[in-house]
């Protein structure tokens, strides 16, 4: 494997525009040997730059689209960047219980032992290790 260089690993980075992957096969090395370097040699920030380039551009190109009035667009940047002026997309969840009455609700606290006792007192109480039976756990065949 190639002894990695500072320069070389920071140039390779930079002209990858922060693809790690690609970078290390440029470099002739693992995706892991140019992660270890970049952490060992604190090269997050050429990293983290190239990518933020990336977005910069995406920026770019979705401003264009709305300007162009691309209803993608349009639809895209009011749902993310005009949050604040309340383009948000709003669900209601009606929940009701039966017949659209109130729902019902019963508390159960598990009792461990009682649960254990249980399982010990059916016949076979010696079940094995968990996942040796073919059961469904709850003593009902399966199928």
């Amino acid at each position: 494997m190639p002894k990695l260089k500072l320069k070389t690993v920071k140039e390779r980075l930079r002209e990858t525009k922060g693809n790690i992957t690609i970078a290390a096969q440029l470099l002739g090395v693992t995706r892991c040997a140019v992660h270890q370097f970049v952490n060992k040699h604190e090269l997050h920030s050429i990293v983290d730059d190239a990518r933020a380039a990336i977005v910069d551009h995406a920026e770019s190109s979705l401003h264009r689209a709305v300007v162009n009035g691309e209803p993608w667009a349009v639809s895209l940047t009011l749902r993310t960047l005009g949050r604040n002026r309340g383009y948000v997309e709003r669900g209601e969840l009606e929940v009701t219980g039966k017949n659209g009455g109130p729902i019902e609700a019963k508390v159960t606290v598990f009792d461990h032992d009682a649960a254990v006792a249980s399982i010990t007192r059916r016949p076979g109480g010696d079940r094995g290790a968990p996942g040796e039976s073919e059961g469904s756990g709850d003593g009902a065949p399966v199928g």
